[in-house]
């Protein structure tokens, strides 16, 4: 996910070739429903090539369509699908995005990248993080209301509790006091050193040291909710060390190892609604507040000049709406365009990334959560 972000701020909003190429795809993770992607994506590189059919030469058309074909050709690659898939490509430019969530079918060649199906995973207001936690280690999980998916973890993030401490860990230490001899029934054995003192201090070291790197690599550059996944007794100890401000108060009372990836999710997504429906319902009590005090619209026209002035705040974005059109970000101007008729953008696709580039919260949300059906509504902020 981190690298989906990176990219859409480093390459895909301005990937610097033309046409651009976006292929999106719902898959499968098991078989034998995972079959049926390869096919799916070898009728969507049909509908790009006849997208490229207006406009674009054979030669170069067939270049920008070699890797893509590589791809639908490559067996191995099809065996580790998630809930989506995202392909992007352009002249020089080739990237495959493995994603969390279903994505609608979408191939499309254009002036710029369909981005609103990443911005919506990236920008969503439902996504989270889960630490999975206990005395011995810890396990990250990044999920949202449909999938959640174990994280590979930062190099510098703390595994287990001897990743942690290294050298500082408390060794046990037993000693033999004998009564009648070493070797008689009656040997006694002493633990010296108040080892279990030393050990609920090691606890609280190794707790400490997730803490704050699950802050430094994971909370602090996402700002995602966490969830914490541990025994009762294991939340007070963490909870009463962690300076996590994005800790979620309600957390999940078992470990993760002692559930399956839908139990986790059901019990995650449980902890974490509460949050998110509060957080939806303020934005959108925000902005009728401000749209009718004329600090905010619905208007993409409208959201357009606003966004060209540096005037938007936030965004909300409908995730299931498309709008055929252009948008000219130095001037302003919104643009429709007729979407049966060769190369077209997503005017949404254009406002929600020119928004973000200005500073905009971008808020991509399902049709039935939008507070207008014009597809875009604005917070002004001024």
């Amino acid at each position: 996910m981190d690298r989906i972000e990176k990219d859409l701020k480093e390459k895909i909003f301005a990937p610097g070739c033309t046409p651009c190429l976006s292929l999106y795809q719902p898959t499968h993770r098991k078989h034998p429903e995972s079959e049926q992607d390869q096919i799916r994506f070898k009728n969507l590189v049909r509908q790009l090539e006849e997208s490229l059919k207006d406009g674009t030469g054979e030669d170069e058309a067939e270049a920008l369509l070699k890797p893509f074909r590589e791809l639908e050709a490559d067996r191995e690659f099809w065996t580790h699908n998630l809930d989506g898939l995202a392909v992007l490509g352009c002249d020089g430019f080739f990237q495959t995005y493995r994603l969390q969530r279903p994505v609608p079918e979408i191939a499309v060649a254009a002036s710029s990248f369909h981005t609103k199906p990443l911005l919506r995973i990236v920008q969503s207001s439902d996504r989270f993080n889960v630490l999975g936690l206990d005395r011995k280690k810890i396990r990250l999980f990044e999920g949202n209301r449909d999938s959640i998916d174990e994280i590979e973890l930062h190099d510098e993030m703390p595994r287990t509790i001897e990743e942690a401490l290294g050298e500082d860990l408390t060794e046990p230490h037993t000693t033999v006091a004998a009564y009648g001899g070493t070797d008689s029934p009656g040997a006694m054995h002493h633990g010296h050193g108040g080892k279990s003192a030393e050990v609920d201090k090691d606890t609280e070291r190794f707790f400490r040291a997730v803490d704050k790197a699950v802050w430094e690599h994971y909370t602090e550059p996402n700002s995602l909710p966490l969830i914490l996944a541990s025994l009762p007794e294991h939340q007070g100890e963490f909870r009463k060390i962690s300076s996590n401000k994005h800790l979620l108060e309600q957390g999940i009372t078992k470990h993760p190892d002692s559930l399956d990836a839908a139990e986790l999710k059901e019990l995650a997504w449980e902890a974490f609604k509460p949050v998110y429906t509060a957080r939806l319902e303020k934005i959108v009590e925000e902005f009728g507040a401000a749209n009718a005090n004329e600090h905010g619209s619905s208007d993409p026209a409208e959201i357009g000049r606003a966004i060209a002035e540096g005037r938007v705040r936030l965004l909300l974005i409908d995730a299931d709406k498309k709008i055929a059109g252009t948008f000219d970000e130095e001037f302003g101007k919104v643009s429709k365009a007729d979407a049966d008729n060769g190369l077209h953008d997503d005017l949404l696709d254009d406002l929600g990334e020119a928004a973000l580039k200005r500073g905009a919260e971008i808020v991509v949300v399902p049709e039935y959560d939008m507070p207008v059906d014009t597809g875009i509504a604005a917070i002004y902020r001024y």
